[in-house]
């Protein structure tokens, strides 16, 4: 008989390891409020040209990680890789834009990526996305980044790095790549073959080839700080002044562009070691042409993506948590369980985690699945009795008309 496992590069949330994540998107949540921040959901596919359009059409992720399908009316569908491209296209759709600014969104969900799995790398994965649309205020790019830290705070992750910089606009990165591209020409030679496919599509992304060989190379090449006209400068020194009045501990990385056609200005990455490497747990930036790119007015926005299983993996995601009961009813054999379900439903409706045998198991063997559950009463049920165990106290018997009132009394 065929035995069927989850798909390669997915993965099933256990029961056991549900309360730490719903702890963890619940901090998100609450962080997310405090901030101003809303709630928004997208649907999990998308027209495949807002992905194109959006993320480039030669960057890695629609090359080579897209999830993308044909429906059954002949429509090119994907599935969302991130999240910031669908909320920017639900501002403009449903008129956002009209409301007070900015436009203050998050969302919590999984996204798709045709990636090699590894730990903490999955092709379906979960992720926190803040979007802050419509300003260019350096100080929005400073609570955004700000805003992670609180949150890496709440759930004890204290060992990372925060990688800032800045790449510049539509109007001083042209001639930044035109640069870069002539000294890549100058050492073409030294590249490998994934620098010069992605040289061939955009200069800018040969900051992502893996090679340390290619990295060390790039050490040398012009660097985007250098080529920022006075307005971006200006911008990246408020970012950073509001990041020191926060107290946000940052590292100027120079070679950092990140991977989608869409970012202008700031951009950054938090990474960490929890993964094995330091690799990064979340990572964003400034996107200001990106809504007018698909149809909208010129708008500025900034917002980030962060990963919840390589969170998890920052905060232990080994720790599970196994299933507890408040009250646990054990049955001798002269009980009526009928008699008790009311009671057991009544429990519930008062807020107890109330829970029966269903195994067929002897009177010994509930009382230890009662130990098992942590239960803090113990109710063993004769004929129409019940003798009450709760750790530190002696044992009473009571009525099971009057059983609820002295448990949740």
């Amino acid at each position: 008989m065929t035995r069927y496992e989850v798909p390669r590069g997915t993965h099933d949330i256990l029961p056991s390891e549900q309360p730490l994540w719903q702890w963890v998107m619940g901090e998100m949540q609450d962080v997310a409020a405090l901030y101003g921040y809303r709630r928004i959901d997208t649907p999990a596919f998308e027209d495949t040209d807002l992905i194109v359009r959006t993320s480039g059409g030669g960057s890695d992720v629609v090359q080579k990680e897209t999830y993308t399908f044909a429906d059954r009316g002949g429509r090119s569908l994907t599935l969302r890789p991130e999240a910031t491209a669908p909320i920017c296209r639900a501002y403009i759709q449903h008129g956002l834009q009209r409301e007070p600014q900015p436009e203050k969104l998050y969302t919590i969900g999984p996204m798709w990526r045709y990636d090699r799995p590894q730990r903490g790398r999955y092709r379906e994965h979960w992720q926190l996305s803040i979007e802050a649309i419509g300003t260019d205020d350096p100080a929005i790019d400073a609570e955004v980044i700000q805003l992670y830290t609180e949150l890496l705070r709440r759930v004890g992750v204290t060992d990372y790095v925060l990688e800032l910089n800045s790449i510049g606009d539509r109007n001083c990165r042209p001639a930044y790549v035109e640069q870069l591209a002539a000294w890549l020409d100058q050492h073409e030679q030294e590249l490998d073959d994934e620098a010069r496919a992605k040289r061939a599509t955009s200069p800018l992304r040969v900051f992502d080839v893996k090679s340390e060989r290619v990295q060390a190379l790039l050490a040398d090449a012009p660097k985007v700080g250098e080529s920022l006209c006075d307005a971006c400068r200006e911008h990246f020194e408020r970012v950073r002044e509001c990041l020191d009045a926060y107290g946000v501990r940052y590292e100027l990385t120079p070679a950092l562009v990140r991977g989608l056609d869409y970012y202008a200005r700031t951009t950054f990455e938090f990474k960490d070691e929890a993964i094995g490497a330091k690799d990064t747990i979340c990572g964003g930036g400034r996107y200001d042409g990106l809504i007018e790119e698909i149809g909208g007015p010129p708008t500025p926005g900034i917002g980030f993506g962060a990963g919840i299983e390589r969170l998890l993996l920052s905060i232990g995601a080994e720790r599970a948590e196994p299933a507890r009961a408040d009250v646990f009813f054990v049955f001798e054999d002269c009980a009526d369980r009928a008699r008790v379900l009311p009671l057991l439903a009544e429990l519930r409706r008062r807020g107890l985690r109330a829970d029966m045998d269903y195994a067929g198991r002897s009177v010994k063997g509930q009382v230890t699945q009662a130990g098992r559950l942590g239960a803090g009463w113990t109710v063993i049920v004769d004929d129409g009795a019940a003798t009450v165990r709760e750790s530190g106290r002696p044992d009473f018997t009571v009525s099971l008309d009057e059983l609820v009132d002295r448990i949740s009394g």
